[in-house]
């Protein structure tokens, strides 16, 4: 069997229609994952409904679709496999999509680029974008100018592009000497697996190139073992199975390990007896395995979807109310105090209140504290109370265990990370 390349999950995210499905859309079709008739017929599908042009994007969009119905998790995402990994491309529609697929979707994104047309330039969504990558822990971001055919390929529009994102990226945080820029056509297919000879004056990477240019996330294997169970199975003649994620630490059979919150809130004790991946039994598991186990000591009723099973000898607190860094994407109108929400921690699913607003940092950066309330593209800093037992980790210890998404009446109305804990007694 080969060795398998390492997987990396990158997402596409920027402000609608600056060609991010088109994009990826050709990058597939360059390097052979869409063929030229399956092309041919999503060319005829956009002619018919009026839309020239669009048989790339009509590419992801077909995945889109059977996203929305929610089919399995693989058809979200697209593989391509490059000189060096296995990339998972996250092709993030609407930021409400890509929140979902971010946080409580099916992998973290180790990286991002970040779509821009290069004659919009920067749109409020972009600023969004950025400050939610962050928020979110991707630690890496290249950026994609695109469209640079409606711009006659020029470098100075290309430079106008580079310096105000730039400002955007260094307001959030990030290091702009460390972010490669490309300047690209989606549509045309410039700089996407080989170097443009419209544009002479760019001596950097394709896009093809930037992905193996992103450095693989270290997988955190010295942190505790945390896995968030997606589902529970009972199965005859094994027992209850439990199936997800390993987000963090070493998963061997053998290890003790505890279940919580659990039914009670205070934890089940187990023992890893078997682990399996693919139908095959494994001797160890990792950060990014899903797998299946089947635990000593367990019954049905002792575990369910949005449980954590963690190692014994350290494992997290239940909490009984904690403070976050949270960052309001999409709220119809504004949160106060005793807002109760949905949030979705890992697999779990807890109403929690807004207990009190501590601090905001508006959009144009200045800080307000004890705010009445907080609206749309606020960052802000808040304590949380949850409405049922919610495991959790601050962003210090286990950042992995620390994000969240806020939704509300079907859509995602903030995004968090948590960085104080108040644990409950047990």
């Amino acid at each position: 069997m080969a060795k398998q390349k390492p997987v990396i999950n990158v997402a596409f995210v920027g402000h609608v229609d600056h060609g991010k499905s088109t994009t990826i859309g050709h990058l597939m079709f360059l390097s052979g994952k869409l063929t030229q008739q399956n092309l041919d017929k999503l060319k005829a599908e956009a002619e018919k409904h009026g839309k020239i042009g669009f048989e790339f994007a009509y590419f992801m969009d077909r995945f889109k679709e059977e996203r929305e119905r929610g089919v399995t998790i693989d058809l979200s995402y697209q593989k391509l496999p490059t000189n060096k990994y296995e990339v998972t491309i996250i092709d993030a529609p609407g930021h409400r999509d890509f929140i979902k697929n971010m946080i409580t979707g099916a992998s973290q994104a180790d990286a991002a680029f970040l779509c821009v047309a290069a004659k919009e330039g920067v749109q409020p969504q972009t600023k969004e974008h950025v400050w939610l990558l962050r928020t979110m822990g991707v630690g890496e971001v290249a950026v994609l100018v695109n469209k640079m055919d409606t711009a006659d390929y020029k470098e100075d529009v290309f430079k106008k592009v580079v310096a105000d994102v730039s400002k955007i990226l260094n307001e959030a945080g990030y290091k702009t000497d460390g972010v490669t820029f490309i300047p690209i056509s989606g549509l045309k297919g410039e700089n996407l697996t080989k170097k443009s000879d419209k544009m002479p004056w760019y001596k950097g990477p394709t896009l093809l190139d930037q992905l193996d240019n992103f450095k693989m996330p270290e997988k955190p294997t010295q942190l505790p073992l945390r896995m968030p169970v997606q589902d529970a199975y009972e199965i005859t003649g094994i027992g209850t199975v439990p199936v997800g994620k390993i987000e963090t630490g070493i998963m061997k059979p053998g290890q003790k390990i505890i279940v919580l919150p659990g039914r009670t809130g205070t934890g089940v004790l187990g023992e890893v007896k078997t682990i399996e991946m693919h139908h095959e039994q494994l001797t160890q598991a990792e950060p990014g395995d899903n797998v299946g186990v089947n635990v000593r000591g367990l019954g049905k009723k002792d575990i369910a979807r949005g449980d954590v099973i963690c190692d014994a000898a350290s494992p997290p607190s239940v909490v009984e109310e904690f403070v976050a860094q949270v960052a309001v994407i999409n709220h119809p109108t504004v949160i106060a105090k005793g807002y109760t929400p949905v949030f979705h921690v890992h697999t779990a699913q807890v109403p929690c209140q807004f207990i009190e607003l501590i601090e905001v940092t508006h959009p144009d950066g200045k800080k307000q504290a004890n705010p009445d309330f907080l609206k749309n593209q606020d960052v802000a800093k808040v304590r949380i109370k949850p409405m049922g037992n919610l495991v959790l980790e601050t962003q210090a210890v286990n950042p992995h265990m620390s994000r969240f998404a806020i939704r509300d009446a079907g859509a995602t109305v903030a995004a968090g990370v948590c960085i104080e804990i108040k644990a409950k007694k047990l």
